[in-house]
């Protein structure tokens, strides 16, 4: 009878034993699951920061561009206004110019 009680608490330990590594397998991968999990959440905040950072670099970029196609067509709009009114007042004074010059050269001074 001993011999059957020793076989009957050996059986349930065995079968305890089968339990815990069962319940310890589960908690495994529910863990490894989990981690998958915060692992692919991760990658998708890394990825929205990444394109939110992408996305306001570029509008910097063309911003930045944008003004400075501006700027460029302010100093042409400027630079025509100026080469204009150096013409214009040049027309003006190169007959006088003309007429200072004739009178030195055809004068001889004795």
């Amino acid at each position: 009878m001993d011999s059957f009680k020793g076989q009957g608490g050996i059986q349930m330990l065995l079968t305890a034993e089968q339990e815990a590594q069962h319940i310890v397998s589960s908690a495994r991968n529910m863990k490894m699951a989990r981690l998958k999990q915060a692992k692919d959440e991760a990658e998708k905040e890394v990825a929205l920061y990444r394109s939110q950072m992408e996305a306001e670099y570029q509008n910097k970029i063309s911003e930045s561009t944008g003004s400075s196609g501006s700027t460029v067509k302010k100093l042409e709009d400027e630079t025509d206004r100026k080469i204009k009114a150096l013409t214009k007042s040049t027309s003006m004074v190169s007959k006088e110019i003309v007429d200072i010059l004739m009178k030195h050269i055809t004068s001889v001074k004795i």
